[in-house]
């Protein structure tokens, strides 16, 4: 009763019609036609049978090489069927072949009914066709089927064929390969992650072959809210091209009812978790099923994506690498710190995730903040947001006051694996404490995991400007003592991230870096977030554009105006104005090696140059409607006072290590051939490096005599037992003193200096090798002629150790060495980073970094 595939294609009997309405490839078939019986395995059909009309004869399970019948002419045809003249090969009678397609549920339902309808007869009618025999055909192979043989696994497979709907029976994602193809596989989760604009495929497993009226189309959709408006939803047919621009599925190849499709996504679709579904429409009915949930990433790999980096060992850098380097310190002192990104670790993909599904924005609206997702810079702005912990239950929880009772003090971190992991295990609360490079380590982690190319960024005297004037306050009273008066500041260093994309909404020139600060600082659109802020109108001075420009500008640009405050009779005195000291080596990691690359220029033209001052002022123009006219408005109040006769500096004498004592000299020179006395005031301030005062540690107060021209240096000696109390992990101290000669203005000079701690070593005993153990040794030694007590090392590393290490470590007599052995077990081979902290009582943080060789 069914035509078969091979006989119908060889003698050109498909129409016209049924090729255009068929989606994928025919289906083997059964066939009715008189024939010598053929041996086949029905199980092997999953739409078996062809019955042929022939002389009743004995059944016969068995096989023969001659062919049944001879098809000499078509006669005629239907919808479902062929029926031809033929010659019976064994008798040579002339007889009629039906055939009929079993490649649908309706075919089958034809063929059986046609079949019982002609074995149910009890007399031969002139009018009927003489019934013979009915054959099912697949592959060359033939059997007979004898009517109401419930013992039959053949019979019975075409009655269930007739009633069974089409469906899936499984689904082969080919992670392996589409994670290698989008550049996801370096991810430990399991999960298909993918990246947008670019074609994945799968294997999908059906009960039966897809028929003729019968289709199969797909459902993609994100978020809790999906819609085809909003493009978080999309419904697409499977199809044999590949179509531009939306979502598609095209028909890779279809063998033994496994068919291959490849899915490709738009360039601009939203980032997230995405479900994936078949629509089905089989037997008059309409379904969909769920087939399975996939992750959607940004695609700098890819052009015409947003955020494209061409330069590959950039995008290795920028996108793949998992540990880095972040600048701390001072103008006099850069130092840095390992940190473990871990964007590919067990689990912190899906937390990062997260972090959108937290946000105030979802919160309020989620439809339109999915939707929203397609854009790098409308998620670069959510996360600066989100990663701080002040309006929104954010992961971090920031702290400046040098006292971290119920959490971690900042600079234990040793990456933000650990940080993430707690935030979504506290029940998504903040994490306490982080400070700047804490906030910009964490959003790195988040921006590389959505593919987001970024880094991590230092600038050296950072301006914190809160007035949009551009200028920064800084007090002192007339004893040296600097002062927690107005809102403005100078941080010795802060910490932010660039992130690279396109400026769609600026326009090309303003495409590339762009500035996301993640550290609450001050309110944006009434959230404590920032940026972004593009790199290149930061050096031009368009302080106009979106987002949070001004702030960015003066953090690299602000004038530094020092003011003497006289707290007796209310009284302030501007005392200098600096525009040349904020915005100093502002620093990020090299590309491909732990080198420190300085790229101050690509925010500010030289500084002093005449291109600096004009876009200066430039900017001071387009915020002048807006700004507040403070105390930073009379700037130019000093210019008309004279030049001092005297100048001053600090000069360090000595070792700068905490333990031992502090060695400085204030060096003043007489500037004229007159003789000056000279009334000095000094102080020390143990301070936090965004210059929070912690405690004030030393005082001296002098009157020196300086002939003319003469430079004398006078010692200034800071004990260990004056600073040890208040020392926090920034090992920070502000030295100032404020100089006046008689009916003169006072001149300041100050220094922050920073004190090393003791050397932390880490030493690799074996060779490092993936999934054998390797043993790694610390030493330290204990300088100080006291104990050390509470001693505690935490050591991580991305492909090294899976989570992190704790190692408590006993007391340390004074002048100890200590030597701790752990065992770590490398994951990935390739270059990898171990960080190390360690803290006790008497050093709060001491950091350590080993890079380290890992072979397959």
């Amino acid at each position: 009763m069914e035509t078969g595939e091979e006989d119908g294609a060889r003698r050109g009997t498909q129409s016209p019609e049924r090729k255009r309405r068929s989606p994928v490839p025919r289906a083997p078939s059964a066939k009715l036609r008189p024939a010598a019986a053929q041996a086949m395995d029905p199980a092997a059909a999953e739409a078996p049978g062809e019955a042929y009309l022939a002389r009743r004869r004995p059944e016969s399970g068995g096989g023969s090489a001659r062919p049944r019948y001879s098809l000499l002419a078509e006669i005629g045809r239907g919808s479902y069927g062929v029926v031809y003249e033929a010659v019976a090969g064994r008798s040579g009678a002339r007889v009629a072949v039906k055939k009929i397609r079993c490649d649908a549920p309706e075919n089958v339902e034809l063929a059986l009914a046609e079949f019982w309808a002609l074995t149910s007869l009890k007399r031969r009618h002139q009018n009927v066709v003489q019934f013979e025999e009915c054959v099912l055909q697949r592959n060359g192979l033939a059997q007979r089927m004898s009517h109401g043989n419930k013992s039959s696994q053949l019979y019975l497979r075409l009655v269930e064929t007739s009633l069974k709907a089409l469906e899936p029976q499984s689904i082969n994602w080919q992670a392996t390969s589409n994670r290698r193809a989008h550049h996801t596989d370096r991810f430990s989760s399991q999960e298909l992650i993918l990246r947008r604009g670019q074609s994945f495929n799968f294997s999908l497993s059906l009960n039966r072959s897809l028929g003729t009226g019968e289709s199969l189309g797909f459902v993609v959709s994100t978020g809790p809210q999906p819609s085809e408006s909003a493009r978080t939803k999309a419904v697409f047919p499977l199809s044999n091209r590949t179509s531009r621009g939306g979502w598609s599925a095209e028909l890779v190849s279809n063998k033994d009812n496994i068919l291959t499709i490849s899915i490709s996504s738009p360039v601009n679709a939203p980032v997230g978790w995405y479900t994936l579904s078949t629509q089905i429409s089989s037997q008059g009915k309409d379904f969909i099923l769920k087939l399975g949930m996939f992750i959607l990433l940004f695609n700098p790999w890819l052009q015409e994506d947003g955020v494209f980096m061409s330069n590959h060992v950039e995008r290795e850098e920028y996108v793949l690498e998992d540990a880095g380097i972040i600048y701390v310190g001072s103008t006099n002192r850069i130092g840095m710190v390992g940190w473990n990104f871990g964007q590919f670790e067990e689990g912190i993909l899906n937390i990062c995730l997260s972090i959108l599904d937290h946000s105030l924005n979802f919160r309020r609206d989620p439809a339109t903040d999915v939707a929203r997702r397609n854009d790098p810079k409308y998620v670069g702005r959510v996360l600066s947001a989100m990663v701080n912990g002040n309006d929104d239950n954010g992961v971090l929880s920031g702290n400046w006051s040098g006292n971290y009772t119920g959490g971690r003090d900042p600079r234990n971190w040793n990456g933000s694996v650990e940080i993430l992991k707690e935030w979504k295990k506290s029940g998504f609360r903040p994490v306490r404490f982080g400070q700047c490079w804490v906030f910009a380590g964490t959003l790195n982690t988040v921006l590389r995991s959505f593919g987001i190319p970024s880094r991590v960024v230092t600038n050296f005297n950072s301006a914190h400007d809160t007035d949009r004037n551009l200028s920064v306050d800084v007090y002192y009273d007339p004893y040296g003592r600097p002062m927690d008066k107005g809102s403005d500041s100078v941080w010795n260093f802060h910490v932010w991230n660039e992130a690279w994309f396109v400026r769609t909404d600026l326009g090309p020139l303003y495409n590339g870096w762009q500035v996301l600060d993640a550290t609450p600082q001050e309110r944006s659109q009434g959230v404590f977030q920032c940026g972004p802020a593009s790199v290149a109108a930061v050096r031009e001075g368009d302080v106009n554009l979106d987002f949070d420009m001004p702030f960015v500008f003066a953090e690299v640009n602000a004038d530094r105006i020092t003011w003497i405050y006289d707290v007796y009779n209310s009284t302030q005195k501007q005392n200098a104005s600096d525009a040349h000291s904020i915005g100093r080596y502002i620093s990020t990691k090299a590309v491909g090696s732990n080198s420190r690359m300085d790229i101050t220029e690509k925010y500010k033209h030289p500084e002093g140059s005449s291109q600096e001052r004009q876009v200066f002022e430039k900017a001071l123009g387009k915020l002048k409607p807006h700004a507040s006219f403070g105390a930073t408005s009379a700037r130019h109040l000093a210019e008309d006072e004279r030049e001092p006769s005297i100048s001053g500096k600090f000069k360090v004498t000595g070792i700068l290590e905490v333990g031992k004592e502090v060695n400085m000299a204030l060096i003043l020179k007489n500037l004229t051939r007159d003789m000056k006395t000279v009334t000095v005031n000094m102080t020390a301030w143990t301070i936090v490096y965004n210059g929070t005062l912690v405690h004030e540690v030393w005082k001296d107060s002098v009157t020196i005599s300086l002939d003319p021209n003469e430079e004398i240096q006078h010692p200034v000696k800071i004990t260990y037992a004056q600073y040890e109390k208040y020392l926090k992990a920034d090992n920070m101290i502000r030295t100032t003193a404020v100089c006046q000669v008689s009916e003169e203005a006072e001149v300041l000079v100050e220094r922050d200096i920073i004190l090393d701690n003791p050397s932390l070593t880490l030493e690799v005993l074996d060779q490092a090798q993936v999934q054998k153990p390797v043993n790694v040794q610390m030493l330290f030694s204990n300088p100080l002629d006291e104990p050390v007590k509470d001693c505690v090392l935490m050591v991580e590393g991305s492909g090294l150790l899976l989570g992190s290490l704790r190692i408590d470590v006993p007391t340390l007599r004074p002048k100890e060495r200590s030597r701790v052995r752990f065992e770590i077990l490398p994951t990935r081979s390739g270059t990898k980073q171990l960080l190390a902290d360690f803290s006790c009582n008497k050093f709060p943080a001491i950091k350590a970094m080993l890079s380290i060789d890992v072979a397959e």
